[in-house]
């Protein structure tokens, strides 16, 4: 699967990208709540969002691009690329102008990956949701804050995120739980 493939409507991505050299993109609590609500008011109206995951120096998320009836004067590829730029730019901008830094925040170029089938949509999303035990930031995957494991396994919590359609792989909260706490072979996710 190529990091290359352009974005198009009804299909599951897999999206991330990483801080541009050893800089962080979230240093503290309130900035991924702002990365969020950008994530809201850029991503929400193209897309169904499944799972995300915010890291201090990267972020994963798994959407699927809402089909479009409009006419767009671009291309589909084009006008959905450009909700993420304003996404991570405007995210950029108000995070130098409080830290009083200049350049660019985040790698020139925005990783996605396709998802292809049900295996690996499932281990993505084990993936996407244990990243902060795999890098060491917590123990437990109950530690981390800033993903959407909370949301799922507190279904009676209103939510913005797509649920039902990764709940219908499990037939149970709890089997959601240990399935996200088993070990889990990322055989064929190379990610980067």
């Amino acid at each position: 699967m190529s990091n290359t493939e352009d974005f198009e409507y009804g299909y599951l991505y897999h999206i991330y990208t990483h801080a541009n050299g050893k800089d962080l993109i979230f240093r503290e609590d309130e900035n991924y709540k702002y990365f969020l609500s950008k994530i809201l008011k850029y991503i929400l109206p193209i897309a169904e969002i499944y799972a995300y995951c915010l890291m201090p120096n990267h972020f994963h998320l798994l959407i699927r691009f809402k089909d479009s009836n409009q006419i767009l004067n671009e291309d589909e590829h084009k006008y959905l690329m450009k909700q993420f730029s304003n996404l991570l730019n405007g995210y950029a901008k108000a995070y130098n102008k409080k830290y009083n830094r200049k350049g660019s925040l985040f790698l020139d170029f925005l990783k996605r990956k396709k998802v292809g089938d049900e295996k690996y949509l499932i281990k993505l999303l084990h993936y996407i949701h244990n990243n902060p035990v795999n890098h060491r930031f917590v123990e437990d995957i109950n530690d981390w804050k800033y993903s959407s494991y909370h949301s799922y396994i507190n279904l009676a919590k209103e939510s913005k995120l797509e649920r039902k359609e990764m709940m219908q792989y499990f037939d149970t909260i709890k089997d959601f739980v240990e399935y996200h706490k088993s070990n889990v072979e990322y055989d064929f996710l190379t990610i980067e």
